[in-house]
């Protein structure tokens, strides 16, 4: 297996995966451009199978006046979960005050009732107000209230979303969180911060080169990602609130695809500081970094376990690209995958029982995954140009980038491979989402 060269160094990705990318070596012109606009990322459910929680979402009182629909925001987000059935609540408008008519939304077929308000107050701000029923058992299940700026309401709607999904579901809901990707448009790269339904994205940097392999942090504040303005790959920490950056890996050679621990404190990268592609763990700050293991073959995209005790990683040790595991502190490595052979990017479920990953099938490459208690593979998907995969912080689904009729698309898709959402990007190529952790 040969990597690209690059300069003085090697670009620590496999070679298949960086042409893919069309990644090319370059300098990095980098710049915070929090006001850049973007496209927005439209959704499109593409099928129902299975168990479906049927839930009446009816019009917020007042919601005629604001900037953003709030019921609309909650229901797109509970239609790309998969699991929820929208119940017809046309014409209908409760507020979190309303005592509803429970046997009437029965006969609709709803077994929840949302309801709720918003109105301006007198500083300009949005007072929203919802409550939701269960109504077999003639519920109350409570609700919440917010008051936030016009720039906040999509972040209060999907707010509501998780209330709504963690008590219908019993699992945190991660409607609120971010995406992270990266997409290049012409000349110019982006790495892009939206929200998880990939609405409301803010540039973080741009660069006439590639940007690629960016990683949230275990807390949400920040992005560990590989540039290229040395004329090798290079990787910074950015700090998403106010643009700031650290170099964290410039050693000889290529330093590449970072990986947070756990605990935040450290990254695992991939550096050829000492020859070929190599693993190492390295403080978050910078700093001399620690070598996991020695090894004949090349190693790269590693990623730590839900608990930190592995490093997962992909290694042509045997002949062709595989994912193994190690443990953090370093020992000798285990195969993980045997079907197929040529499987990368490994990502692990914020639970431990899950490894997805891209195998290449038939000259393209798919998204699938494994449960590690039994070694049961699923092919999630039948497109041929998938990268990527990245858990939702609540494990329920995988977020990639592919190509689907003949554009580039960030998909999503629960642990079946069943229930699909389509997230089209207009503009630009569409590559290596990565999403962000559940902020409290």
């Amino acid at each position: 297996m040969n990597l690209i060269s690059l300069g003085n160094g090697f670009v620590g990705d496999l070679a298949a995966r960086i042409k893919r990318r069309n990644v090319i070596g370059g300098a990095l012109a980098l710049g915070v451009v929090p006001g850049l606009s973007a496209q927005a990322l439209r959704v499109e459910i593409s099928g129902y199978e299975g168990r479906q929680y049927p839930v009446a979402l009816p019009v917020f009182k007042g919601e005629a006046a604001a900037p953003q629909k709030i019921s609309s925001i909650v229901q797109a987000d509970l239609e790309r979960s998969g699991i929820f059935r929208i119940v017809n609540a046309t014409g209908v408008e409760l507020d979190e005050l309303s005592r509803p008519d429970l046997a009437m939304w029965r006969q609709r077929t709803a077994e929840w009732l949302n309801t709720g308000s918003i109105h301006r107050t007198a500083d300009g701000r949005f007072d929203i107000r919802f409550r939701l029923w269960d109504i077999v058992k003639a519920e109350d299940l409570g609700g919440q209230s917010f008051v936030v700026p016009a720039a906040d309401l999509r972040l209060a709607a999907h707010r509501i979303a998780d209330f709504i999904y963690e008590k219908v579901t019993g699992q945190p809901g991660a409607f609120s969180t971010r995406l992270a990707y990266v997409t290049k448009s012409g000349a110019r790269y982006t790495l892009w911060v939206a929200d998880s339904d990939g609405e409301n994205p803010q540039a973080a940097l741009t660069s006439p080169e590639p940007i690629i392999s960016p990683s949230w942090s275990p807390n949400g504040s920040q992005l560990a990602y590989v540039s290229f303005e040395s004329r090798k790959p290079v990787v910074y920490v950015h700090e998403v609130a106010n643009g700031r950056r650290r170099l964290v890996a410039n050693f000889r050679g290529s330093n590449s695809a970072p990986a947070w621990s756990p605990d935040g404190q450290r990254l695992a990268v991939t550096l050829t500081r000492d020859g070929r592609s190599q693993l190492y763990t390295i403080s978050a700050s910078g700093g001399e970094p620690t070598r996991i293991m020695q090894s004949a073959g090349i190693d790269t995209e590693p990623a730590f376990s839900s608990d930190g005790s592995y490093i997962y990683f992909v290694s042509d040790r045997g002949g062709s690209p595989q994912v193994y595991r190690v443990l953090s502190m370093g020992g000798g490595a285990q195969r993980v995958t045997f079907q197929g052979n040529y499987n990368i990017s490994p990502a692990i479920s914020p639970d431990g029982t899950k490894l997805a990953y891209i195998s290449r099938v038939s000259g393209g490459y798919r998204l699938h995954v494994m449960d590690l208690t039994s070694g049961t593979v699923t092919p999630l998907t039948s497109t041929g140009a998938d990268e990527s995969p990245s858990f939702a912080p609540n494990g329920q689904l995988i977020v990639y980038a592919t190509r689907e009729g003949g554009r580039s698309a960030l998909m999503t898709t629960t642990l079946d491979g069943k229930i699909k959402a389509r997230l089209s990007g207009q503009g630009g190529e569409i590559r290596e989402p990565d999403w962000g952790p559940i902020q409290r």
